[in-house]
C-alpha cells in the first residue's frame, strides 16, 4: 500500500520569507564557494556575503513577497509571521551586521582572523535573527534563537590562540546554555498550561486557565531567558568578559542586532503570547530596568578598558530599552524599537572608533589609549565625540530622542517613579562616555599612532556613521515614524 501523499504548499505562500531564503541560500553557496578559494581571495567570499545582505535589505524595505496593507502573512501554520514590525526590525538588523563586516574586514585581515567560515556564521546568526524576529510559535522561537547563539559561540571562540578569547567563548557557551535551559523550560510550562505553542492560541486560552501558579512560573522562567539575551542585569555577568574575551568585529557584531532581535522576542512572547499576565511581566521589566540601569551605570564609571566599559553601557542602555517595554502600550513598544535602533547605531560607532584606530600590535580598546587625540587627529577625535555625545544623550544627537521616548513611555505607563530612575542613572552616565572625551582633548598624547592603514573605506564608513547619528538627531521623526507604523500607530 503506498504512503499518504502530505498536501504541499503553493509556492507563492513562501513569498513572505524571500529574504529569509536569501540569507540562507547565500550562506550555503559561500559555504561550498569557499571550498574552491584559498585564504588570499577571502575578499570574495567577504563581498558576496555584503551583497546578500544588501539585497536581503532591499527586499525587506520595499516589503517583496508580502502586501501589508492586507495584514501580517502568516507561513507554515502562523508559525512565522511577516508584518510591519518585522520587516523594520529585520531591515535595521541586516544593515547592523553589514556594518560589521564592513568595520571588521581589515582588522580581521591583519591578523589571520578572516576564516572562511566567517561570512557563513554571520548569515547564518542574521537568519537566526530574522526567524527569532518573525515567531508566531514558542517552537520558532526557540529555534532562531538557538541558531544565533550556536554561531555566536563559535565566532566569539574564533581566536584559538587567544586565552582571553577562548575563555569568553566557554563562559559565552556554559551561561547561553543554561539561559536557553530557562527559556526552554519555561515554554514547556506555557505549553502545559495552555496546551499550546502557538502564541495566538496562548493568548487566548489563558482567559479560561485554572492552573495560574503554573502559568506564572513559565512566564517568569522565560523573562530570565529573554533577559538573559538583552544582556540585562542580573543576568549580564558574561557580558563584560565576552565584550573584552571576542575579537572586536565580533563584539560589534553580537553588540547590535542581536540586541534588535532579542527586543522583538521580547514582544513576540510577553505581548503576543503571555499578554494577557501584563501586570506579572510589566512589573518584572520594571525591576529589571532599575537593575541594569543602576549597575550598568555605577559599575561602567571604573573601568578602564573600553570594550569593558562599552559592555557594561550596554546594559545601561538595555535597561533603557525595557523602560518602553515596561510602559507597555502600542506607544511604548515603538519608543522601545526607536531605542534599539538608535543604540544599535550607536554601538556599531562606538567599536567601529576602536577599529579605525587599531593596527596589528594595537588594539586600542583602553581608554588612555585616546589620549591627545585631537592634537594627533582632529577629525577622528571629532567623530569619536559625536558617538560618546549620542550615547551620553547629549542632544541634538540621537541618542537624547531615543531616551526621551522611552522616559515618556513610562511616564505614560504610570511609572513616574522608573522614569525619575531613569534620568538620574542617565546624568550618572554621561560621566563616563564624557571622560573619553575629556582625554582625547584636554590629556597630553601617549606616544605615538602606528602608521595609518592604506584603505580608506573604513575611516569613511564610520564618518559617516558617526554624522549620521548628528543627522538622525536633528531629523529623528521620520524614524520614528516608522517605528510607530510597525505597531500601527
Amino acid at each position: 500500500m503506498a504512503a499518504p501523499m502530505l498536501p504541499s504548499a503553493p509556492v507563492t505562500d513562501l513569498l513572505p520569507i524571500i529574504p529569509e531564503l536569501v540569507v540562507v541560500a547565500g550562506a550555503f553557496a559561500l559555504l561550498i564557494l569557499d571550498v574552491f578559494l584559498d585564504a588570499r581571495r577571502r575578499a570574495i567570499t567577504h563581498g558576496l556575503t555584503l551583497l546578500v545582505l544588501a539585497v536581503t535589505f532591499v527586499l525587506l524595505v520595499s516589503h517583496t513577497g508580502v502586501d501589508l496593507s492586507q495584514g501580517p502573512a502568516h507561513v507554515f501554520h502562523g508559525m512565522f509571521v511577516r508584518d510591519a514590525l518585522a520587516d523594520v526590525t529585520k531591515a535595521a538588523i541586516v544593515l547592523v551586521s553589514g556594518l560589521s563586516l564592513i568595520y571588521g574586514w581589515p582588522y580581521l585581515r591583519e591578523r589571520n582572523l578572516y576564516p572562511g567560515e566567517l561570512p557563513v556564521l554571520v548569515l547564518f546568526a542574521t537568519a537566526g535573527m530574522m526567524m527569532l524576529v518573525s515567531a508566531g510559535s514558542l517552537v520558532m522561537v526557540y529555534l532562531g534563537l538557538e541558531l544565533l547563539s550556536l554561531c555566536s559561540y563559535a565566532m566569539v571562540g574564533m581566536n584559538r590562540d587567544n586565552g582571553l578569547s577562548t575563555e569568553a567563548a566557554m563562559k559565552y557557551i556554559v551561561l547561553g546554555s543554561i539561559a536557553s535551559g530557562l527559556l526552554l523550560y519555561g515554554m514547556s510550562l506555557v505549553y502545559g498550561a495552555t496546551g499550546s505553542l502557538d502564541l495566538a492560541q496562548i493568548n487566548g486560552a489563558i482567559a479560561g486557565i485554572t492552573d495560574r501558579p503554573m502559568l506564572l512560573t513559565g512566564m517568569v522562567f522565560m523573562v530570565c531567558g529573554i533577559a538573559f539575551k538583552l544582556g540585562a542585569a542580573p543576568f549580564h555577568m558574561w557580558l563584560p568578559d565576552v565584550y573584552q574575551g571576542a575579537p572586536t568585529p565580533i563584539t560589534l557584531f553580537i553588540s547590535s542586532g542581536p540586541k534588535l532581535a532579542a527586543f522583538a522576542m521580547a514582544y513576540r512572547v510577553l505581548e503576543q503570547g503571555v499578554g494577557p499576565t501584563q501586570p506579572q511581566w510589566h512589573l518584572l521589566m520594571a525591576a529589571l530596568a532599575t537593575l541594569s540601569l543602576v549597575i550598568g551605570n555605577v559599575v561602567a564609571i571604573a573601568q578602564t578598558n573600553l570594550k569593558r566599559m562599552l559592555a557594561y553601557s550596554t546594559v545601561s542602555h538595555v535597561g533603557f530599552l525595557i523602560l518602553g517595554l515596561a510602559g507597555g502600550g502600542a506607544e511604548g513598544y515603538a519608543a522601545a524599537l526607536f531605542y534599539g535602533i538608535a543604540y544599535a547605531l550607536m554601538s556599531a560607532a562606538s567599536f567601529g572608533a576602536i577599529l579605525v584606530l587599531s593596527r596589528a600590535g594595537f588594539e586600542a580598546d583602553t581608554i588612555d589609549d585616546f589620549k591627545g587625540l585631537s592634537a594627533r587627529s582632529p577629525w577622528m577625535a571629532g567623530m569619536v565625540l559625536c558617538v560618546m555625545a549620542s550615547l551620553a544623550g547629549v542632544p541634538p544627537f540621537l541618542g537624547f530622542w531615543a531616551k526621551l521616548v522611552v522616559l515618556r513611555a513610562a511616564v505614560n505607563g504610570d511609572l513616574m517613579w522608573l522614569a525619575l530612575v531613569g534620568v538620574v542613572c542617565a546624568v550618572i552616565g554621561a560621566f563616563y562616555y564624557l571622560r573619553v572625551i575629556k582625554v582625547m582633548y584636554f590629556d597630553e598624547p601617549v606616544g605615538s599612532l602606528p602608521v595609518p592603514r592604506s584603505g580608506k573605506l573604513v575611516p569613511v564608513v564610520f564618518g559617516v556613521n558617526a554624522l549620521g547619528l548628528l543627522v538622525l538627531g536633528i531629523a529623528w521623526n521620520p524614524v520614528m515614524t516608522w517605528c510607530k507604523a510597525a505597531f500601527g500607530i
